[in-house]
């Protein structure tokens, strides 16, 4: 069974949290919202809220393909939000 979205508060709060300082970072979190921001699954938003953690740099590493998820960053669920940030 598919996981059940998010709801439009928790929907707003992770926007909120996902401001970043860097533009570029800004431009993909943008995209994904608008494109998948709707479906947000609570494990997606916890694996985006880790992401959030990073600094700016080593987030557009990331979403870039600089680099790969390591370390704790590097599960499935950390990929697969990636994965939908970094698609167009």
């Amino acid at each position: 069974m598919a996981e059940a979205a998010i709801d439009e508060h928790e929907l707003g709060k992770l926007r909120w949290r996902c401001r970043r300082g860097l533009l570029e970072n800004d431009l993909f979190l943008e995209r994904y919202f608008a494109t998948h921001g709707a479906r947000t699954t609570p494990r997606q938003a916890l694996a985006l809220e880790e992401l959030m953690q990073l600094a700016d740099n080593d987030l557009l590493d990331l979403l870039l393909r600089r680099k790969e998820a390591s370390g704790e960053l590097d599960r499935p669920e950390v990929r697969e939000m990636l994965e939908l940030l970094r698609s167009r």
